[in-house]
């Protein structure tokens, strides 16, 4: 699904107008329509109540527009006009409409409630805010964050800005957003004012949305299913691909026996792992179905393999012995196909950037936000560290896996927000996980970039599924590989 800049998404509105020969009010109608409808749906007690703050503007339009809807189905409701401020034309009509049927309008901000049955609608802000909101708009937003309810917000949280850093914002629970999701939502120091996001298709013109093209891709299902292969049915373990995983030091064997274990269970033919002696006979226990090649006793010395692997993996449990720093290095300069750099090998390239030059092209790079600093340097906002990562990646030709809570691919320009995953997945070893995955997938012949965007997506819904069986505190970087089969079959299915 396609994530278009704000300029963008004005564009779509005014042709969607334009050809199917609608008015700017008659849009507003419909989208409101759909939020209706939603929040119905997912609240159908009557004894519901609902209070909702309007500002001015279109967005303020839509939040009375969803109020008499509501109204007029049954449910109580209060509109919260904010005074004095200036009002659109569309705005104007739509509280005309919403007065005609009686629906309750105040200036006061007095909330009156009852627990869960009542729901705070923000309609303050929409898309066309361009400065931070101040006096009454402020104390509004203020009074929202500290109510204690559930809040829906309308398109975007009030106060949120889609191309620059935001200080103040209302909090949601629930965003019910237009058409196509919005870039900022998924920027980590917006994390606190959008928790679920809900995207409605309001028709916009799909002629445009189709054929307009976009740098920001939100990996969807449908996104993530075009990209799976299907195992052949001649298939052997020969033709299945063969990772090799090297990484593991004293004390630091079972990072890289989930990463091997992952790049298995990803569907990989063979796996071999190269690790110290001190982990030989815990690694042949632990994983029968892997080869191993050992090298140094308590920490890998010098990396040299007679194997013709078709994707490496390196890095979890490496360690930053000086002799594995070296040892490293040499495999970089002997090695031209793509490879998966993850954990200390990540650490070491940050404290060798003259390495950068060696790693091969196209390779995966899994930096967490500490690792990525360090490689890139810092940053003041999020919106300059995704200029930062996008040159870094032009530079080296590098795809890099931006690991947090909602996990982005960049390679390039292009930019991939994976939209499964939890919090299930805040536990160790987990990207240990995703690089034995990664690996895995790319060893098969899928492509880098296809393989990071893929291997994120099913690595979250692991995590979709599993939080749902046995909990998300339950949940492990093992059950992340436990619940990789389920994964797979629920990706097939849909691709049926």
């Amino acid at each position: 699904m396609k994530i278009f800049a704000l300029e963008k998404i004005r564009e779509a509105d005014k042709i969607t107008i334009l050809r199917q020969g609608i008015t700017s009010y008659d849009l507003m109608e419909r989208a409101a329509n759909e939020a209706f409808l939603w929040i119905k749906t997912a609240n159908p007690d009557k004894e519901t109540a609902f209070h909702v703050f309007c500002g001015g503007g279109n967005n303020g339009g839509d939040g009375l527009i969803i109020a008499r809807l509501l109204y007029e189905d049954g449910y109580e409701v209060q509109i919260h006009q904010i005074e004095g401020v200036k009002t659109s034309e569309d705005y104007k009509t739509a509280l005309q409409n919403a007065v005609d049927k009686d629906v309750k309008v105040t200036n006061s901000l007095k909330i009156e409630y009852e627990g869960d049955k009542t729901i705070i609608i923000d309609a303050l802000f929409g898309t066309g805010l361009s400065r931070e909101p101040e006096g009454k708009y402020l104390e509004v937003i203020e009074l929202i964050n500290n109510c204690g309810l559930t809040i829906i917000s309308i398109d975007i949280p009030s106060g949120l800005f889609l191309d620059k850093p935001t200080t103040v914002a209302v909090k949601s629970n629930i965003v019910l957003t237009f058409q196509c999701p919005k870039f900022a939502f998924y920027l980590s120091s917006n994390y606190d004012f959008v928790n679920t996001v809900e995207v409605l298709d309001i028709g916009l013109d799909k002629e445009f949305i189709s054929k307009e093209n976009s740098d920001i891709i939100f990996v969807n299902k449908k996104d993530a299913n075009t990209r799976y292969k299907h195992v052949p049915y001649y298939a052997h373990k020969g033709t299945m691909g063969h990772a090799l995983i090297v990484g593991g030091s004293y004390g630091k064997i079972g990072a890289i026996t989930l990463s091997a274990k992952a790049a298995l269970k990803a569907g990989s033919g063979l796996v071999t792992s190269y690790i110290p002696e001190c982990g030989y006979n815990i690694l042949q226990t632990a994983l029968p179905e892997a080869m191993v090649i050992t090298n140094g006793e308590k920490y890998i010395s010098q990396i040299s393999f007679e194997i013709k692997p078709t994707a490496i993996g390196i890095g979890p449990g490496l360690g930053l012995n000086e002799e594995t720093q070296h040892a490293f290095h040499d495999l970089l300069q002997l090695q031209t196909a793509p490879m998966v750099i993850d954990a200390d090998a990540l650490n070491i390239l940050s404290a060798n950037k003259e390495w950068l030059k060696d790693v091969p092209e196209n390779s995966v790079l899994t930096p967490h936000p500490k690792e990525l600093q360090r490689l890139i340097g810092d940053w003041q906002d999020d919106f300059e560290k995704m200029e930062m990562v996008k040159a870094f990646s032009k530079q080296y030709k590098l795809v890099m896996v931006l690991k947090n809570a909602r996990t982005m691919v960049v390679y390039e320009d292009k930019v991939y927000v994976n939209s499964t995953g939890n919090s299930a997945l805040a536990t160790g070893g987990s990207g240990d996980v995703l690089t034995g995955i990664i690996t895995g997938l790319i060893g098969q012949g899928y492509s880098t970039v296809d393989a990071a965007v893929f291997g994120v997506y099913l690595h979250g819904l692991t995590a979709d599924i599993g939080a749902a069986e046995i909990s998300k505190q339950a949940f492990t970087a093992s059950s992340i590989i436990d619940y990789l089969g389920k994964a797979f079959l629920q990706v097939e299915s849909e691709c049926l």
